[in-house]
């Protein structure tokens, strides 16, 4: 498959605070590549790295050594920013932070203007932005009229706008209640099926993770698992080792496989678990 992201021997530290203290290194030596069209989580505890990645594939920050690519241009290159952060979008944790508009309709438009989009064009994308979103019913509202889930979807959409081949979103959920996290989730599921946008997220539910095509997981600046959702949580004992948890479900079925109930180890739905329980009482 096609790279659209391709990260070679990336170390990162931040500056030393004063004089008489050494640079924080973050990242350790990142190698990591991310297909056209996939669907990956990146997960790893508070201090891991992972957020830090994150800003590294949108140019937010540049490496101390080693190669960030996207789309065959390198971060580095200043002459290519602005096309850089065309072809990979940012969505942050707080939404207030990225919305600048009083109505919502302007605030998807905004970026587009930057762009110099011509007018009927900017109007035919943000219309479609919003109804991708689910949100253009609430074009005219005002998004302080509305909930932390629907202003991360207006926040999704501007960037949707601006038609990305990537989007990055680090961990966009943190703020929100269970349903405001569900319609995000969706809304990017969508995003990656239908449109085939390249969907790099960061998060620390591992529910959300779960429902992802790849799971790379980091600690203390390298990826120590890179696999499927089903491989990287059927490893109960190494991810707890790294300080993370594993999906509800997932360690339900390992508590009963340790008193000696029958179920497979690589279960991360609650369908799945309930189909395997069912099994066992048939």
């Amino acid at each position: 498959m096609e790279n659209i992201i391709e990260i070679r021997d990336l170390h990162f530290a931040y500056d030393a605070e004063d004089e008489n203290s050494e640079p924080t290194e973050v990242l350790k030596g990142i190698d990591l590549d991310i297909h056209r069209g996939e669907f990956v989580a990146v997960l790893g505890h508070n201090g891991s790295g992972k957020s830090t990645l994150a800003k590294h594939i949108n140019a937010i920050l540049l490496p101390t050594s080693g190669t960030v690519t996207v789309d065959g241009i390198d971060t580095k290159d200043e002459t290519k920013l602005f096309e850089l952060r065309q072809r990979a979008g940012m969505v942050f944790q707080n939404p207030d932070n990225q919305i600048v508009s009083s109505i919502v309709e302007e605030d998807v438009a905004f970026g587009l203007e930057n762009m110099g989009i011509p007018y009927e064009e900017m109007r035919r994308r943000v219309d479609e932005a919003l109804k991708a979103v689910g949100m253009y019913d609430f074009r005219l509202h005002s998004p302080s009229q509305l909930s932390g889930g629907q202003k991360q979807r207006i926040a999704i959409a501007g960037i949707i706008a601006m038609q990305p081949e990537c989007i990055i979103l680090d961990e966009p959920t943190a703020m929100l209640d269970p349903q405001g996290r569900r319609e995000v989730m969706e809304t990017v599921k969508r995003m990656n099926r239908e449109k085939g946008i390249t969907i790099v997220i960061i998060t620390h539910y591992m529910d959300e993770a779960a429902q992802c095509e790849r799971v790379v997981v980091m600690d203390k600046g390298r990826v120590v698992i890179d696999d499927t959702p089903r491989k990287v949580f059927s490893q109960v004992e190494k991810v707890k080792e790294i300080g993370l948890d594993v999906p509800q479900v997932t360690e339900l079925c390992y508590e009963l496989r340790k008193a000696g109930v029958s179920v497979p180890e690589d279960i991360i739905t609650e369908e799945e678990c309930a189909e395997a329980l069912k099994k066992l009482f048939a």
